[in-house]
Parts: C-alpha cells; structure tokens; sequence
C-alpha cells in the first residue's frame, strides 16, 4: 500500500520528524507546557497559550481524544507545546514517510485529529494521528493496515533504524500493538503503537528514548487508547 519497502523512498527519522514540524499547516493552533491541546483554528497563526478550551469535531472526536500532557510525565518526558491537526493530514510515522491518515482513510472517515508534541530534550518529539472509522469493523481493518506498514520496517539493512518486535496490549479502553524502534546503531530511541479503541484508531510515534526501558512506549500506547475512547 506504501513504499515503506523501497530504501530510497524512506525518511530517515530525524528528517522526517523535521519535516512534519516545518510542514504541517493549515487548521493548526501551537500550545504551550501544561496545558491540553487546544481545538485547531481556521487560521494558522499562534495564540498565547493560555487555557484554551478543548474543542472536538464532529461526531465527537476531538483534541481531547489525544494525549495530553500529564500523560508524559511518567515516562519522564517534559512537554513543551503542542501542534494539533483536525484535517487528517499530519504524517502518520517515518515508516509511512509522508503519508496521511486521510490518505490511508481515502478521505472517508468520520473524523479525524492529530497531535505533534516537543519536548524539553533535544531530538525528542511525539507524534500521533487519529481517526473516527464510524463502524468497529472498519476501525479493525485500518488498524490492521497500520500494523502492517509499521511491520514492513523491522528488516532493514546494517546501519539502519528500525522497528523492533511488536507486543500486544490491552486495557479497559480498547488495545492495540506496540514496537520499540532502534537506530542505526541498535539502540533503542523511541517507538511506535498501533491504537484502537471501538470504531477509532491510530497511531503514535515517540522520536527520543526517554529511559534505557523500551516498556515506556508500553505506557504511551496505553495513555493514547484511554484518551482516545469516546
């Protein structure tokens, strides 16, 4: 379905993660430290971060179906703001390159939401994108086509990042999949999941290591179906 396969055609990490900073635009609205993401605005431009009201877009999927910021603080990451997309067309991970989750949807789901977040540690950034597939047997079937993208990216060649052995996870909220990811030299930094939670799903990235215990992406994954159930 993509061409995570094709070497050439692959974002490094690091060029990636860039890219989705410098490119995302649009409905965006930038947050500061503390504070949940606020409701994206029609107009591009910054407002001081102060208290916005979480907003949602119909059928009820919403900025506050995305991580927040006290949900970093025990996998010891410090927020520094957030950049939030209602559009669908944030990336969804480096494996993915630059494809949306409005791509993947073909533009037909429900709704859809999206979060980049930085942090205080250089090189470290979250991201995550959502959707609202209005029937849990089309939430299973992009949540299926996730796992798969992300599982393209575990054989890669010697000097290469790459995603790690997915592990299962379940909680009250629903479940999904986690994958550590590795960098060229084989250290952990960072991770992936692959969320649902009835008729939503999606995807979440953490760039960075934030401890030496890959679990920690264990607790991200957990945090993103819990704030993703409706």
């Amino acid at each position: 379905m993509f061409d995570n396969q094709a070497t050439g055609k692959k974002f490094s990490r690091r060029g990636r993660t860039a890219a989705v900073a410098a490119s995302i635009g649009g409905a965006l609205l930038a947050v500061g430290i503390g504070i949940t993401p606020a409701v994206a605005h029609a107009s591009s431009s910054s407002r001081p971060a102060t208290a916005p009201a979480a907003g949602s877009a119909a059928p009820g999927l919403g900025s506050d179906n995305l991580i927040q910021s006290d949900d970093f603080f025990q996998q010891g990451l410090i927020p520094v703001g957030a950049t939030v997309d209602l559009t669908g067309k944030q990336a969804l991970s480096a494996c993915s390159g630059e494809t949306t989750m409005r791509a993947l949807t073909k533009g037909s789901a429900a709704a859809y939401a999206g979060v980049t977040w930085t942090f205080d540690s250089s090189g470290s950034l979250l991201t995550e994108a959502v959707a609202d597939g209005s029937t849990d047997a089309s939430a299973v079937s992009y949540e299926n086509q996730l796992n798969k993208v992300v599982r393209g990216c575990q054989n890669e060649p010697a000097g290469h990042w790459y995603y790690g052995q997915g592990h299962a996870i379940t909680v009250p909220a629903g479940g999904g999949n986690w994958y550590p990811a590795f960098n060229g030299d084989g250290k952990v930094s960072g991770g992936v999941a692959v969320i649902r939670s009835g008729h939503r799903f999606g995807i979440v990235e953490l760039t960075g290591q934030p401890s030496d215990d890959p679990a920690y992406m264990k607790g991200m994954a957990a945090a993103a179906i819990n704030r993703l159930t409706d």
